[in-house]
């Protein structure tokens, strides 16, 4: 039980940006644009709540800015660039853990969008 509560459970805008980052470092506006793109359009996140998030992710050392300071793209050397850390790694894997075993107890009980009544 313990060990729940040395971790909880991540914010939605918090795992989009762990998994947008483990596949490679980005700046804040590639973060937004890649949340965006994997979830489909379905999430369009904010600067506000893009930079207020990187912000406590990095007082929590979930992720670190990194040394690369440039888009070749851009040519933009006020970008900043974040990564993620060993232990926004571990956030992450214990979160898509989680998710997935919500997903084995719904699978456990036959559940799916079709058989869930709106409204009763």
């Amino acid at each position: 039980m313990a060990n729940k509560k040395a971790n909880p459970p991540l914010t939605p805008a918090v795992l989009h940006i762990l998994l947008t980052l483990s596949t490679k470092e980005r700046h804040g506006y590639g973060i937004m644009k890649q949340v965006e793109a994997d979830s489909q359009g379905k999430v369009n996140m904010g600067p506000g709540t893009l930079y207020g998030s990187l912000g406590r992710m990095l007082e929590a050392g979930l992720i670190r800015e990194s040394d690369k300071k440039m888009d070749p793209e851009m040519d933009d050397e006020r970008r900043v660039y974040y990564t993620i850390t060993g232990l926004g790694k571990k956030a992450l894997a214990l979160e898509l853990q989680r998710y997935r075993e919500v997903v084995a107890v719904a699978k456990q009980k036959r559940l799916s969008p079709g058989t869930l009544a709106c409204g009763t």
